[in-house]
């Protein structure tokens, strides 16, 4: 009888952490920008890395016009050439005065609704670094999610990659989840 708890009981040790590590939250917050305006629908992927650290993408209009600019750069400590996070960012091309659209509100706070747009693999960021981000800007979503990343070494928080997959989309992507 000892040896069947036990067994249980390391079964159940090794799989309530590998069943939580596949399941990815998914957090949904609007940004302060409320408006209109719908994009050119599309799906990318982004590999970041060291020697790529930085992205840079227009997002068009429905008319085919660059109307976005997203862009994704490299964090470290300062004065560090090393990586620990990325930040996303979405401007508004017409609207130049406001940095970051990503946003839900545009003062800082600790809201992980609020810091969507940080890539931050610590622990004990707002937001987990796996989960499916979806932010409603004026009258369309930008979904994001990390599928990948890698630190050298291992136990560092030094990343070497990260894989980042992007959604621009109309429609809100809940609905069309199962």
């Amino acid at each position: 009888m000892k040896r069947i708890i036990v067994t249980f009981f390391a079964l159940a040790v090794w799989a309530i952490p590998a069943m939580q590590a596949q399941v990815s939250p998914q957090i949904y917050a609007e940004s302060f920008r409320k408006g209109e305006t719908h994009v050119t629908e599309e799906k990318f992927d982004v590999k970041l890395t060291p020697d790529n650290g930085s992205y840079r993408e227009m997002i068009k209009d429905t008319v085919g016009n660059d109307r976005y600019e997203l862009t994704i750069t490299p964090q470290g400590p300062e004065g560090d050439t090393q990586i620990t996070s990325w930040r996303v960012r979405l401007r508004d091309l017409h609207h130049s005065i406001y940095s970051n659209i990503l946003l839900a509100d545009q003062q800082s706070s600790a809201d992980a609704k609020n810091n969507l747009w940080w890539l931050d693999p610590n622990q004990f960021g707002g937001v987990p670094i796996r989960a499916d981000r979806i932010v409603k800007v004026d009258g369309f979503y930008v979904e994001f999610q990390v599928k990948a990343l890698h630190f050298t070494p291992l136990d560092s928080p030094y990343l070497d990659s990260m894989n980042v997959h992007f959604s621009f989309r109309n429609s809100d992507p809940r609905a069309a989840a199962p």
